[in-house]
């Protein structure tokens, strides 16, 4: 994969010497929205599908979520150039910039929101949505976003004078096309395994943690409690008064506001900090490793494990930080509970339908929950939970590095500055 030597500058940039650079007009027969008016729908056996932006994700059709049109608004839509197999339906109102190939021949319309692109028989469909997902066809495509109403659109007009660079060689667009599938490829079925691993590790919880499966070894019936008798629920009281201006960039000592949880743990990376006085002012709510927290303010009911401690910490009034009474129930898991169906259905009955946006102490305290009668069972319930979850954190980092990686390849070889052959 040798660097050719001659390159030339286009309005897109440095390309190959013998690549080409055309209006989008010129490389496709035909560029249209769909329908813009909402139709009646009608039941499957009588319509057609209707797919709109949000049927496109990650350049893929999602053949799902999708209503029905009658068969003879969808024959007067598409009665000359309905959808086929390689035409391309690129979004221009919410999820901007997407594109995906139509893979095979399902008859359907669309909705305005959608683009309908047929490519030319020089331009390979596959590589034409490669383009189009590509960093900078995207950000040109946000760049020049209307908003009208509130909601941002992306003309059709604009779309239709984007210029496309490709090798005039069919075979090295294949090669390219090859190369980025097979990416899409090993990305999905990443995204389908760490899939699988959530609704394993989410059967896992309901049976652990409600007692209808023990371990090997343990027994003796589980124990009823609520939080009020077993644990200390402590937070920045109004008092103390802290303001968002005293939030600092960098310090000795952390911040934690809740806005930093991340998969149910402390990204102390992305933490604000507080001076020595303010973090001194409450011994309560100085952090230690194993401490539970809980946000009690905006999205209420996010829950973080404090696993280590980079430095010293404290919280601001919208975090609750728990710690159990005279060895009640283990922190770790305590926190699992707080992750599972069982605190998300407290929440759900303590808000009886309305928006709640506080979580109120008193109220939290009356949290009914249950634990197995030892320390020892229930460290090992926390301890399979935390190998599944260090196992999904694992695949999400691998699935993130391979994801970083194709936007890599893209750039190098949608600009021809990695030549296939």
């Amino acid at each position: 994969m040798d660097m050719k030597p001659s390159y030339k500058q286009t309005e897109v940039g440095v390309i190959p010497e013998d690549w080409l650079c055309f209006p989008f007009t010129e490389m496709t027969k035909l560029i249209t929205c769909g329908l813009a008016a909402t139709p009646p729908y009608v039941e499957e056996s009588h319509g057609y599908p209707f797919l709109s932006s949000t049927n496109i994700k990650n350049g893929r059709i999602v053949w799902a979520d999708f209503k029905y049109i009658p068969a003879v608004l969808h024959m007067k839509l598409y009665k000359n150039n309905p959808p086929q197999k390689g035409d391309i339906l690129y979004s221009r109102v919410g999820t901007i910039g997407e594109a995906a190939v139509v893979e095979d021949n399902t008859e359907f319309s669309i909705y305005v929101s959608l683009t309908l692109i047929k490519p030319k028989n020089t331009i390979n469909s596959y590589y034409l949505k490669h383009l189009l997902n590509s960093v900078p066809y995207k950000q040109r495509a946000l760049a020049q976003v209307y908003l009208g109403g509130g909601v941002g659109n992306l003309n059709v007009d604009i779309v239709r004078q984007y210029p496309i660079v490709y090798p005039p060689a069919k075979v090295e667009q294949e090669k390219i096309v090859d190369v980025l599938n097979d990416t899409d490829a090993l990305i999905d079925s990443l995204e389908q395994l760490i899939t699988k691993k959530r609704n394993i590790k989410f059967g896992v919880m309901q049976e652990l943690l409600s007692g209808k499966k023990r371990l090997p070894g343990f027994s003796g019936k589980w124990e009823v409690k609520r939080l009020a008798d077993t644990a200390m629920l402590k937070a920045r009281i109004g008092w103390q008064g802290l303001t968002t201006a005293e939030y600092l960039k960098s310090g000795d000592y952390y911040l934690v506001t809740g806005t930093e949880f991340r998969k149910g743990y402390v990204d102390w990376d992305n933490c604000y900090y507080v001076d020595e006085l303010r973090y001194g002012q409450d011994r309560y709510i100085q952090l230690k490793e194993h401490d539970v927290l809980v946000t009690k303010d905006g999205t209420i009911g996010k829950v973080a494990l404090v696993t280590t401690l980079p430095k010293p910490a404290t919280l601001n009034s919208g975090v609750f930080v728990i710690r159990p009474v005279d060895n009640a129930f283990h922190p770790d898991f305590f926190y699992y509970l707080l992750c599972s169906n069982i605190f998300t259905e407290f929440l759900f009955k303590l808000s009886a339908g309305s928006t709640i946006n506080h979580l109120y102490q008193k109220d939290f305290s009356s949290f009914i929950y249950s634990t197995p009668p030892t320390i020892g069972e229930q460290i090992a319930i926390s301890v399979i939970l935390r190998d599944m979850d260090a196992e999904i954190i694992a695949l999400e980092s691998k699935l993130s590095k391979i994801s970083q990686l194709k936007k890599g390849m893209m750039q190098e070889l949608l600009t021809g500055r990695i030549r296939l052959v």
